[in-house]
């Protein structure tokens, strides 16, 4: 079974860092992308949608805290900040800001692996207290945490982006979301208002899940406004 992996960022300028934290992850059957400044890493945040970020503080453009404060804003995907800062006053302020943990550089593989399971059991478990696992509708079934799609017991292929789309409108069965909020909460605040890049995905999973994606069954289109995904066991 090809189930998506988890993606993880790596925001860290020392690349001899980050290439050895990419090679463990790698190890652990993540997905691993790279960025080596706060502004790179942050246009990654916002396009990519990675399921975990690791971030040093000390970037060469811009603090990682203030990195923390932006995203924050608008996501609660979980931040373990990476840092040589030692102070109690800067980790204070990162776990204050809503950073996940804080782990001290230098650090062992087996150390930064554990914290990151537990950062994303952490998130999880969150999920699973206000949402449901599963949804299911017709022959269309998702679950969430096992990022598996499945039409007539089929498991279907969705990128990264289509899956975060067809998962939101799912934990949200039943009700309109406007375009702006279904591209605020997948790209970021900072995606603009055109919704080419969201019209373009939805042509693409409605192409890998509808029978008939011209008379949609599963994502209905509410003219001038937004989508609806139909609810459970409609």
């Amino acid at each position: 079974m090809n189930l998506i992996k988890p993606t993880i960022l790596i925001i860290e300028d020392e690349k001899n860092i980050s290439n050895f934290i990419s090679t463990a992850l790698l190890g652990q059957d993540y997905r691993v992308l790279q960025s080596f400044t706060g502004v790179d890493g942050m246009s990654v945040i916002t396009s990519q949608c990675p399921d975990l970020i690791l971030l040093d503080l000390g970037l060469p453009d811009m603090d990682g805290l203030d990195i923390i404060r932006q995203v924050r804003d608008w996501s609660a995907v979980p931040i373990l900040v990476i840092s040589a800062r030692t102070q109690e006053l800067e980790k204070v302020t990162a776990l204050d800001l809503g950073a996940d943990d804080y782990l001290v550089k230098p650090f062992g593989t087996s150390e930064l692996l554990a914290r990151i399971r537990t950062a994303r059991r952490h998130y999880s478990s969150g999920l699973a207290n206000s949402r449901q696992r599963t949804y299911q509708t017709g022959q269309l079934s998702i679950d969430f945490e096992k990022y598996l799609v499945t039409v007539n017991n089929q498991e279907i292929h969705l990128t990264q982006i289509e899956f975060k789309i067809i998962s939101l409108l799912a934990k949200n069965a039943g009700h309109v979301m406007t375009y702006d909020s279904i591209m605020k909460n997948v790209w970021g605040p900072y995606i603009g208002v055109n919704n080419r890049i969201l019209r373009v995905n939805m042509a693409n999973i409605r192409r890998k899940l509808e029978e008939n994606p011209a008379d949609p069954e599963y994502i209905l289109t509410e003219i001038g406004i937004g989508y609806r995904m139909v609810e459970d066991h409609e």
